[in-house]
């Protein structure tokens, strides 16, 4: 349970990364661009947090 929320955690925190950059962006994006960047940023978030919790073990 304990790594669930480890990983939970910091899918969340890469998320809040990558949503500042695409804030500081976003005026040159359509909703289609930001939604696919959301999609982006979720995807790499679990990626990011699974190599981190797969290199503690």
């Amino acid at each position: 349970m304990q790594q669930v929320v480890l990983t939970s955690l910091l899918t969340g925190l890469f998320c809040a990364g990558f949503a500042g950059v695409v804030d500081a962006i976003t005026d040159a994006l359509t909703m289609w661009q930001v939604i696919g960047l959301g999609a982006v940023s979720g995807a790499l978030g679990s990626f990011v947090s699974q190599l981190v919790m797969g290199r503690q073990k």
